[in-house]
């Protein structure tokens, strides 16, 4: 899927991608875009530059993407170039690409998925900082996920090229329904879906099951995710919780959709995020939120309507949050109603859709 092409009959759009099997959410936002309405709108060419592995398999495939970029710059030249990129490797990994559409004078409209940007840019070295304004600078659009982003992206590029184009979430009307709330209330299942790493703040999660635990000897967490496992599994094993907290692993297809219709609750206790995909699908499975007053996540998850928000490291906190939803089936029903609406009314993939294709438009002018 490195490089489809739909029709030729309508503005072309390069997009720079992940391998749809990349375990992130990048890769959730693109893998929507494949066989949707924005194929049949526009002429789109897909070059992935990412793919999971050691470093020589991703060094190959970045290698790899800008020789095919070339090749659609010079065999099926673009009307404009859709980047999506983070910060750290992500950022240099995209550069090169950025500077060859803007030498053929391509327009460029680079989505920025990531939350790390004291490291990428105010705390960065002047080089870098210099490689961020000229890159940035060379775009006619910037993509950020909140309000938040957009003003901290202004310190750097004018804020009228930066447009805000929140993640979207798929809509499960029929987990409302009597049955689904009866089930799912019943199951007392939290669930987080991610990756393990500090930023995250998934090593917080076993002490949170421990103060549940006691409340709710049945309660089962399932955590999702790859990454650095090592510190949470220490923390499972140091609170005897082996049989309470349990590591599927990397979770995708069925048994993703599985999980999301049986659970109770969605945890998420990150220290940092822009705003995280997983939970906007949560809220398109009716769960109610119990995470962290962090990045875009307020804009999101409405306190104390559709979930409880905490300070990060706040584990009292967040263990409050998922025992007084669990004490209390009505508020718990009220939230999982509220997650549905919310989603449905201001993140629904139509309203995600409708955005991007006004900036197509808007810098093909």
């Amino acid at each position: 899927m490195s490089a489809q092409t739909t029709s030729k009959k309508k503005l072309k759009v390069c997009m720079i991608v992940q391998d749809p099997n990349v375990k992130g959410g990048i890769a959730a936002v693109t893998g929507g875009y494949y066989n949707s309405r924005l194929e049949k709108d526009f002429d789109i060419t897909y070059v992935e530059s990412y793919c999971d592995g050691g470093k020589l398999t991703k060094l190959f495939k970045a290698l790899k993407a800008y020789r095919e970029f070339r090749h659609v710059l010079r065999a099926n030249r673009p009307d404009l170039v859709h980047v999506h990129s983070s910060f750290g490797p992500s950022f240099f990994r995209k550069y090169p690409i950025i500077q060859m559409a803007y030498n053929a004078g391509i327009p460029i409209v680079n989505h920025i998925h990531g939350s790390a940007l004291d490291e990428l840019y105010t705390n960065a070295p002047d080089w870098k900082k210099r490689m961020v304004e000229k890159s940035y600078g060379e775009c006619s659009k910037l993509i950020v996920l909140s309000e938040e982003w957009k003003k901290k992206i202004s310190a750097i590029v004018p804020a009228e090229k930066i447009e805000v184009v929140p993640n979207y979430s798929v809509i499960v009307p029929e987990m409302i329904s009597e049955k689904s709330l009866e089930e799912r209330f019943a199951k007392k299942q939290i669930l987080y879906l991610g990756r393990f790493d500090e930023l995250k703040g998934v090593v917080d999660i076993p002490v949170i099951a421990d103060i549940v635990k006691r409340k709710f000897p049945e309660v089962k967490f399932v955590l999702g995710g790859t990454g650095e496992t090592g510190p949470t599994e220490n923390e499972i094993k140091r609170l005897h919780l082996e049989d309470t907290v349990l590591m599927p692993g990397w979770i995708r297809g069925d048994e993703k959709l599985k999980l999301l219709k049986e659970s109770s609750i969605f945890l998420l206790p990150s220290h940092m995020e822009a705003m995280p995909m997983s939970i906007l699908e949560a809220m398109g499975y009716a769960l109610p939120i119990v995470s962290c007053e962090v990045g875009g996540i307020p804009q999101v998850v409405s306190k104390d309507v559709n979930g409880r928000l905490y300070r990060p490291q706040d584990v009292d906190g967040m263990a409050d949050g998922i025992i007084s939803y669990f004490s209390d089936k009505a508020s718990w029903e009220e939230a999982s109603r509220q997650s549905l609406r919310l989603a449905d009314e201001g993140y629904s993939f139509e309203t995600h859709l409708n955005k991007l294709e006004e900036i197509y438009h808007s810098v093909c002018l």
